[in-house]
């Protein structure tokens, strides 16, 4: 994959050196292009915080959205842009896709400015991981998300007489309860992350954070193919018979919505959910509740939105500004509020965040100090983007189909190889 990507931004960069060198002259720091996949209610909502604080210290905000879950869409259209020697000023991107940019060399090194705003004493080293290529600052990041979550809807939880579930067992139960009176269990988008996303806590609960990282991490065939990825398998053949006839492609955005609006009991999703709950006036926590997918209460699967800038000369001061705006303590006070995700920086005071948000915060803390907060392969922060890719493959052939979960676990040894 990283040969891929650097043939391709190869002759973008040329492209991008000779722009600079040719094009018109533009004032610099008065203007940033962002491109993202932020596009849901909940997320344009935290957005606007960041634009915000730009446009208070006079930089214009010119937006690149790219709609799709996941940010796939958004790199292809990258990828186009690089090529063509037209890159945005910054750009939203997840782990390893991070790690790709930065070997390409067409990434502006924010060292200088991380060590004077001490970055490596505010950010998780687990997350440093991502920031910093070659032990260098080519990314700032603005949030961490929890990926093992479970949400349900509380007055439908109270309806059928339920309880928040701690165990697989417990969350089977729940969902005869909502089957039986006519209740959609399980919301669900029926895309390759959505599926990928369910198995990344069902991995981490039946096998912990050791497991989920030989697995996922190591890329260990022993582990990928083992009895214990089988029983993963085993818990997401079983919530594929929770979800509704017209799951087919939806987006993850209207799974939530039909918790918000009592359609489905539950979603098992990341804390981004949080955000569209928020927004249509729900408290996490209160209206709706919050669990940790059974068996992962000591676990942390995270990703980190984090925004790259661009080597452009003429935007470089504005990319500069825009890193420091997203490691602001006060943006990520608010936009984190919004967005249902925890600060970035482990300084950040939470008070501002929902019951659900603090919980987060206190697991994250926890997980830390346990060992136990590991990165999410779904969300492109374990593997690499080709291992990322094969393991969609697999999982989502599994979940629309009646393949055996011991077949499903050696065709993931072989397209993890393939991959790699």
């Amino acid at each position: 994959m990283l040969r891929k990507l650097l043939s391709i931004t190869a002759a973008g960069t040329l492209a991008l050196m000779a722009g600079a060198a040719s094009g018109p002259a533009q004032a610099a720091g008065q203007t940033v292009e962002v491109m993202h996949w932020w596009t849901s209610a909940g997320e344009s909502a935290a957005l606007n915080v960041l634009k915000k604080k730009l446009e208070s210290e006079g930089i214009q905000w010119r937006d690149a959205p790219v709609a799709g879950g996941g940010g796939d869409a958004a790199m292809t259209a990258l990828r186009a842009r690089v090529t063509s020697g037209d890159p945005p000023t910054a750009v939203q991107l997840l782990g390893t896709a991070i790690q790709d940019w930065a070997a390409s060399g067409t990434l502006l090194d924010l060292t200088p400015v991380a060590q004077k705003e001490n970055w490596d004493s505010e950010l998780p080293k687990q997350l440093q991981v991502f920031s910093k290529y070659k032990d260098k600052y080519v990314a700032a990041p603005i949030n961490m998300h929890r990926v093992n979550w479970v949400w349900i809807n509380k007055a439908l939880l109270d309806k059928v007489g339920g309880k928040p579930p701690a165990t697989f067992d417990e969350l089977m139960d729940l969902a005869a309860k909502f089957k039986q009176a006519g209740i959609t269990p399980l919301a669900h988008g029926g895309q390759p992350w959505q599926e990928a996303t369910i198995l990344d806590s069902a991995v981490l609960a039946v096998g912990g954070a050791d497991f989920y990282r030989q697995a996922f991490v190591d890329l260990d065939p022993k582990a990928l193919g083992s009895d214990t990825m089988q029983k993963a398998f085993d818990q997401l053949r079983k919530l594929r018979g929770l979800v509704d006839a017209n799951f087919t492609n939806r987006d993850w955005n209207l799974a939530s919505a039909m918790v918000v609006n009592g359609q489905a009991g539950m979603q098992i999703m990341g804390d981004w959910a949080k955000g569209e709950f928020i927004k249509a006036g729900l408290t996490p926590g209160k209206e709706i509740v919050c669990v940790p997918y059974p068996g992962t209460a000591n676990g942390f699967i995270f990703n980190s939105d984090q925004f790259a800038m661009f080597k452009d000369n003429k935007a470089s001061d504005a990319g500069v500004k825009l890193a420091q705006a997203v490691m602001d303590s006060d943006v990520q006070q608010e936009f984190n509020a919004i967005k249902g995700s925890i600060p970035a920086r482990l300084d950040v005071p939470v008070t501002r965040l929902d019951p659900c948000g603090q919980k987060s915060a206190e697991d994250r803390k926890q997980a830390i100090a346990a060992n136990s907060l590991v990165p999410s392969i779904a969300h492109g922060h374990a593997g690499g983007a080709a291992v990322k890719g094969a393991y969609y493959d697999v999982v989502t052939k599994f979940f629309n189909s009646d393949m055996s979960s011991k077949d499903a676990a050696q065709q993931l040894v072989e397209a993890v190889a393939n991959a790699q």
